[in-house]
């Protein structure tokens, strides 16, 4: 089951955190995995690192906000592989900051990369997928996507950014799904990564969200990946338009 052998996935923000064990879990099922991110260098990492297990991978550099060069690397994608079967859209920042100081250039920049960057990477994988009528588009958003009673505080324009995406989600779900393109979302909840490293959360902070937490724990890059595979299988083939929140049980407590 979940065997990915020869589809061609293409992984965006996959130099570090949950984009690279996205990739190389991806990799793992047999997928030839495409790594994108702004440093083509740590990129050029992820690849030695799935070479060395035996897999396939290449390397470009994308700036997912950037419609000119989303289509350009789709290009040599395309030219390297003859076709898509897979996106992770997991590229994405969080730069926490009180609202009442974050200023119109942040607020955009956050959703230029988050938002946009995500309706652009899956409006050309589609085109490329419907033309074998077979895809999955994956969308990273966040247990703090509104609706479910869950904000950060410092947090107003990463989480209407991905807020937005599970709104995207459902609205392209339903106009791909007879294109043969299945399109959901994973919605992490605390996960150990470089991200939230760098968020430089409190101590007490921590204990007050791990308190709410049934598991007890943060979460590993690995438990969110394996959900991201079952949706990039054939075994989700009848599963389009929804989201899994993969965060240890916050949601239920």
């Amino acid at each position: 089951m979940f065997s990915l052998k020869n589809k061609i996935a293409l992984v965006t923000g996959a130099r570090r955190g949950m984009g690279r064990t996205h990739a190389l879990v991806l990799a793992e099922q047999g997928a030839k995995v495409v790594i994108t991110d702004i440093d083509a260098g740590e990129c050029s990492l992820v690849v030695e690192e799935i070479k060395s297990k035996g897999g396939e991978a290449a390397c470009f550099k994308m700036d997912v906000s950037d419609a000119d060069e989303v289509n350009k690397v789709f290009d040599e994608v395309i030219k390297l592989y003859g076709r898509l079967d897979i996106l992770v859209n997991n590229a994405g920042i969080y730069s926490p900051k009180p609202a009442l100081e974050i200023n119109e250039e942040e607020w955009d920049i956050m959703m230029a990369i988050n938002l946009k960057g995500e309706f652009l990477c899956a409006q050309r994988a589609a085109k490329e997928m419907a033309k074998n009528k077979w895809g999955r588009i994956i969308n990273i958003t966040s247990v703090a996507s509104g609706g479910v009673g869950i904000g950060i505080a410092g947090g107003a324009h990463y989480t209407a950014s991905k807020g937005g995406i599970i709104g995207m989600t459902e609205t392209l779900a339903i106009e791909f799904a007879l294109l043969g393109i299945n399109v959901n979302a994973v919605a992490p909840g605390a996960i150990d990564t470089p991200m939230v490293s760098a968020a430089q959360i409190p101590e007490e902070a921590m204990k007050t969200m791990l308190a709410g937490i049934p598991s007890g724990r943060i979460g590993r890059p690995e438990e969110v990946s394996a959900a991201v595979v079952f949706l990039a299988s054939d075994e989700a083939s009848y599963i389009t338009g929804s989201t899994v929140y993969v965060d240890g049980g916050w949601l239920a407590a």
